[in-house]
């Protein structure tokens, strides 16, 4: 049987469809067989930051109501073997996706892979309740600001209250992911530090993820970022990989990079 990984935040523009891209092709670079799910209903961006959106023919939605199967509907990932993706529905809302319809599609899909990643959209409403209710790991995607870490808690709390593993007595397992960190703005006191935002949430850390314009750059280009090896958020998504898989890393990125005395004499613009 598949562990089923939810990808979820609180707020919106935090980085939640970039992480889980990199996520999924990171454990899929492992070797583990791994489907990413779009659960956002309405919006779809995963098929983008994947780079297969002109690939799509069925979604989702199409496979809960059975109007395709899943093989019609899953995409493989032509740059990494054993990664797949189920796109969302563009065209339908969100009560298109009905728990039973979300419990059958996820039960055929743990016959099939090793991992299933569920992007899932911000906050609590429908969408993001199917794609959090189900879940055996949750990866709390948060910036270092106040008002994402306080939407991040109460997502903490619908996981501990409202998953299937809460009604069981069971719990899912937390991880946080810090997203567009920059240390010169914590220093300058316009960011809260990792060590504020772990003491809020008190859930462990699995990867802090530098602002990089190498973000941008892949989403642009259809690809996760975490293939872009000589980037520092595609090393930090790397790390955050083998953190989840039980290897030990040092965390990177958390100070500001001093220069040089050759770049800070002559990388002056004159």
């Amino acid at each position: 049987m598949a562990e089923i990984i939810v990808v979820t935040s609180g707020k919106g523009g935090v980085g939640k469809t970039t992480s889980s891209a990199a996520i999924g092709t990171g454990l899929a670079l492992r070797g583990f067989k791994t489907v990413l799910v779009d659960f956002d209903v309405g919006l779809r961006n995963l098929d983008l930051i994947m780079g297969c959106e002109r690939r799509v023919v069925f979604d989702l939605v199409n496979v809960i109501n059975e109007e395709a199967t899943l093989n019609q509907a899953l995409i493989r990932d032509k740059r990494t073997e054993g990664l797949y993706i189920l796109p969302a529905s563009q065209t339908r809302d969100k009560d298109a996706l009905t728990q039973d319809g979300v419990e059958r599609v996820l039960n055929e899909l743990s016959e099939m892979f090793d991992y299933i990643v569920c992007d899932s959209p911000a906050g609590i409403e429908r969408g993001a309740h199917m794609a959090l209710y189900f879940a055996d790991t949750a990866i709390v995607v948060t910036n270092p600001e106040v008002s994402s870490v306080r939407d991040s808690d109460r997502i903490l709390g619908v996981l501990q209250s409202k998953s299937r593993k809460a009604e069981q007595g069971e719990q899912v397992r937390e991880h946080l992911l810090l997203t567009r960190y920059n240390p010169a703005r914590v220093q300058a006191g316009e960011m809260l530090s990792v060590d504020d935002v772990r003491d809020i949430l008190a859930i462990p850390l699995l990867g802090v993820i530098p602002e990089s314009d190498a973000v941008l750059k892949a989403s642009n280009q259809g690809q996760p970022v975490i293939l872009d090896d000589q980037s520092d958020a595609g090393q930090a998504y790397q790390d955050a990989i083998a953190r989840f898989l039980g290897e030990e890393r040092e965390h990177r990125f958390l100070e500001v990079q001093r220069k040089g005395l050759f770049s800070r004499v002559f990388g002056r613009k004159g």
